[in-house]
């Protein structure tokens, strides 16, 4: 059965969807940020970010196989996808921002994550000063 458009709020209805765009895809792009971009350490996640050319800033999610099962390490990245859809404002404009996850992250959820984004966002900020 098909929608009719614009319902049922998916990822592309309204302007907080993750388009490809937003997003880093190749080993390049994350093997670049991770080796020139400034750190920012999280109880849970490693946080590189670095400027980009681009008028967006773009996530890219790592999580290994050190954490948890497949299931945990996709639940990982939905919510940190979703921490970034919404909360664009605490991430600098046009950057390339790579999350790495810890190994004792397995059961993060939006709210928790959500918190400790905010205590780091003034190192974010600064990370987008330096540009």
């Amino acid at each position: 059965m098909r929608r009719a458009s614009g319902a049922g709020g998916g990822p592309s209805s309204g302007d907080q969807g993750l388009r490809r765009a937003d997003r880093l895809k190749k080993r390049y792009e994350f093997r670049q940020v991770q080796l020139t971009g400034r750190r920012i350490h999280t109880p849970h996640f490693l946080i590189v970010v670095q400027p980009n050319s681009l008028e967006n800033t773009r996530l890219g999610i790592t999580v290994t196989k050190k954490v948890g099962s497949a299931v945990q390490r996709n639940r990982i990245k939905r919510v940190v996808r979703e921490v970034f859809r919404r909360n664009r404002h605490l991430f600098p404009p046009s950057h390339d921002v790579v999350f790495i996850a810890k190994r004792h992250v397995d059961a993060i959820g939006y709210d928790s994550l959500l918190n400790e984004l905010r205590r780091a966002a003034v190192k974010l900020r600064e990370a987008g000063a330096e540009r």
